[in-house]
């Protein structure tokens, strides 16, 4: 079986209270005469308090377009993966020349060569290193990278993978957009980054285990989450729908991942889930039958550092292995949903 050696999130310097946010992106979303009354009332019901944005709050109005909003993407995104990956080797104590193979995930830049490669060279990765790229996945992409590197160990047991994600929301923020979709994206996103180090099962080390993975992608919502792509870079589409969908899907879902394995809900004490908003949590929990805060590390996340897009699971995921003493063969379930529009859930034990 897969383990996960290390994990380590990484968080960009400048860090604002949600109120310094709302005045600054006022006028950046809805121009210098907007009404910060109507924004603020989007940014209360994100629940986030502080975010971690990659550059200073001023320097947001000088970008003149997606050009170089990307140029700063991928600098600072290089600079904030390399931190994780390395933090996270620092973690399982393994070195970086150990890796066999590297998986990528972002959606909020675009970089060819892609964002492992370039950060390969700064870590010390070595030259055969194998690379893949992941991008469009979005939210679900920290839990879908963890599986795929899973997915890949069971064939090379004998191998080391990490998984870097990075996820630079802020600079995604579209200027004089006054779509419901985009405001509430300034309130509710963040910037950061995080990393993972798996094994394969030949090379046992201590951390929980992966057993099992399943996607699902749901029909006909291809316009639930996602971006469109035009001169002004990545426009946000966000449908009010997401926790409809979570309600109409993921019971199910989890209950049949769970049963060939003699689980069910109840059994699972540890539940590692992204921080898709606060109707997305209070969805999660309501379909679940999740009555005694299992959800509270996820909910902390979500008002400290906002989502975090692919590296939101993964911040949750540092945190449950930092705070929890989970006794050997507890299980634990790891799971997002994002653009597709899908979901990903990963059974771990502990």
């Amino acid at each position: 079986m897969t383990s996960l050696a290390g994990v380590h999130a990484a968080l960009p310097p400048h860090r604002y209270q949600q109120a310094d946010l709302t005045a600054a992106f006022t006028e950046l979303c809805l121009g210098p005469d907007g009404n910060q009354a109507l924004l603020q009332r989007f940014h209360d019901h994100a629940r986030v308090s502080t975010r971690h944005l990659v550059l200073p709050l001023e320097q947001y109005a000088t970008i003149a377009d997606f050009r170089e909003s990307n140029d700063l993407f991928i600098a600072n995104a290089v600079e904030l993966g390399a931190a994780a990956l390395t933090g996270a080797l620092q973690r399982a104590g393994i070195d970086a020349d150990e890796v066999d193979v590297v998986i990528s995930t972002t959606i909020t830049g675009v970089a060819v060569p892609s964002i492992e490669a370039r950060i390969a060279q700064v870590v010390g990765l070595r030259p055969d290193v194998k690379r893949l790229p992941l991008f469009g996945l979005g939210c679900v992409a920290g839990a879908a990278g963890i599986a795929r590197l899973h997915d890949y160990l069971i064939g090379h047991p004998d191998e080391v993978g990490a998984l870097v994600s990075v996820e630079l929301c802020s600079l995604t923020v579209q200027r004089d957009d006054r779509s419901v979709a985009n405001l509430v994206a300034s309130g509710l996103f963040g910037d950061g980054a995080a990393a993972v180090i798996a094994v394969g099962a030949n090379r046992p080390e201590p951390g929980p285990r992966v057993l099992d993975s399943r996607s699902h992608l749901y029909p006909d919502s291809e316009r639930i989450m996602g971006w469109d792509v035009g001169g002004s870079g990545l426009k946000i589409v966000l449908d009010p729908r997401v926790p409809d969908i979570v309600r109409q899907y993921l019971g199910d879902d989890l209950r049949a991942f769970l049963a060939p394995h003699s689980l069910q809900i109840e059994d699972v004490a540890a539940w590692v889930s992204h921080p898709g908003g606060p109707k997305v949590i209070e969805a999660i929990e309501a379909e679940l039958g999740l009555d005694t805060n299992p959800l509270g590390l996820t909910w902390r996340s979500l008002d400290q550092i906002g989502n975090l897009s692919s590296s939101s699971v993964l911040h949750v995921l540092r945190d449950t292995l930092d705070q929890s003493s989970l006794t050997a063969g507890t299980p634990g379930v790891l799971m997002a949903m994002g653009p597709g529009f899908c979901s990903e859930l990963v059974l771990l034990e502990w």
